[in-house]
């Protein structure tokens, strides 16, 4: 049982639970008896597992206009794989890096687009940055009894449960009007920077006895400087730093409302309940390896390229690690070569083709040009394999987990903090989505479950 001067917890694991283990055992057995269903019966039915088709593309189930996510063209009458782009509110996001080089506040911008559907002229954007930099500031009360208490490893649940906490320091929490939500939206894009930095420092200090450094963000900075300020020692970092860590989180903002993540945001909201409830439901869904945690998988992944190859530059010997990988022979033994694939791009994920050039950039000034291209050897392999290994016809492309990792290593970022960046930068995302579910649907999203189970009579318990 873990103790510290703060906590003990109380929970049991399973192993601690001594001589009620048999009991337990035979729930379990029990369970695994209940919640098994024929698979054959998703097929007899036509169930659109996970929500997709046969072919993988999402079942429709809304409308959005806050970004468009494209990955083939319509020639002929025939959908033709091509490119991906990703739109945001119908600029294209190509377009939005590029107009953001040699100035600041690139998210920002981004997020007002996102949440205001245009692109702010100077003048909304100065009035925009003077209400979210009012906004920039977490009360001494709230650190103090909130964000140091319970610690733990996992920052995603920190942020569940700062934002919940959240609530009681509202004085409106359940309005739901659109003046109201915009309020709190602004209020959790300007603090979660905060308080995930903050969670991350508590947890060093509590659990690792490191010194405790609190930083307040500084006026004049944008959210991207405030944060590698805040979580370094020295609070110091270059231009270079600032631009990459600004285009990492202008490419996370925010990717269609079907995504996991969004989904939930539009399936809570919908229920009618409070903004802090919602944004803790999406956190959650964020938190999941198989959404979010995915960058983390692949520096792990590349930690054991880095150990099992002698030479980087070798593709043989790479390709030779890569296919172990795939027959489930070595790494996490999964089957999986991760970083790769995604379930709409076909040719390209425009979000990895971005972040590579700045990825590179970073390399170079960090010296770690031979790690960057033991990554492109890596990619210029792996989508052919998986193909080939796994009989597909649909392209296999890298997707934005696979370089985002390795750009937020080279920051200083502590993969503690991987998700919860991700987190921080799907927020104006997240807040979209729920105004413009707020302001355009009337009824609860309740997809239907068909029951393939068997009714039977009720038997006393003196006759079971």
């Amino acid at each position: 049982m873990y103790k510290d001067e703060h906590f003990e917890i109380e929970l049991p694991t399973i192993e601690d639970m001594g001589d009620l283990k048999p009991d337990f055992d035979r729930l379990v057995e029990d369970l695994h008896k209940t919640c098994g269903i024929d698979q054959n019966l998703y097929l007899e039915y036509d169930v659109k597992r996970g929500l997709r088709d046969a072919s993988g593309k999402g079942v429709l189930t809304g409308l959005t206009e806050i970004s468009d996510v494209v990955a083939y063209d319509m020639v002929g009458g025939h959908n033709i794989p091509a490119d991906g782009r990703l739109y945001y509110q119908g600029v294209n996001v190509v377009d939005i890096i590029d107009g953001m080089k040699g100035r600041r506040f690139g998210f920002e911008e981004t997020s007002f687009l996102l949440l205001f559907g245009h692109l702010p002229n100077t003048e909304e954007l100065d009035s925009y940055l003077r209400i979210s930099e009012s906004l920039q500031d977490l009360s001494n009360r709230f650190i103090r009894d909130v964000v140091m208490k319970a610690s733990n490893g996992n920052i995603m649940n920190a942020l569940q449960r700062c934002v919940l906490t959240l609530y009681t320091y509202d004085a409106d929490p359940d309005g739901i009007s659109p003046e109201n939500v915009l309020r709190q939206s602004l209020e959790l894009i300007n603090k979660l920077p905060l308080i995930a930095v903050y969670s991350y420092n508590s947890y060093c200090h509590f659990r690792r006895d490191e010194s405790l450094v609190i930083r307040n963000p500084r006026t004049g900075h944008s959210l991207a400087e405030n944060i590698l300020y805040m979580l370094r020692p020295d609070g110091i970092y270059t231009d270079l730093e600032a631009r990459v860590l600004d285009t990492a989180l202008i490419l996370h903002a925010e990717h269609g409302g079907g995504n996991n993540s969004s989904f939930t945001t539009h399936v809570v909201t919908s229920s009618g309940t409070d903004t802090y409830s919602s944004t803790a439901a999406s956190i959650g869904s964020l938190k999941g390896p198989r959404h979010g945690g995915a960058n983390i998988k692949v520096q792990n992944m590349f930690a054991a390229i880095r150990e099992n190859v002698s030479d980087w530059d070798d593709k043989d010997q790479i390709k030779s690690y890569l296919s172990d990988i795939l027959d489930k022979k070595v790494f996490d033994k999964a089957g999986l070569i991760y970083g790769m694939g995604h379930a709409v791009y076909t040719l390209s994920d425009p979000r990895e083709v971005i972040l590579k050039k700045y990825a590179k950039g970073l390399a170079e000034e960090k010296g770690l040009e031979a790690e960057f291209r033991l990554y492109e050897n890596v990619e210029s392999v792996a989508g052919q394999m998986i193909m080939e290994r796994r009989h597909l016809e649909k392209n296999v492309c890298a997707n934005v987990d696979f370089y985002s990792g390795f750009v937020y290593s080279m920051l200083g970022i502590p993969e503690e903090l991987f998700t919860p960046i991700f987190a921080i930068a799907r927020m104006p995302g997240w807040c979209s989505h729920r105004l413009e579910e707020l302001m355009n649907a009337s009824k609860i999203i309740r997809p239907a479950y068909k029951y393939v189970g068997h009714h039977v009579d009720y038997t006393p318990i003196d006759k079971r």
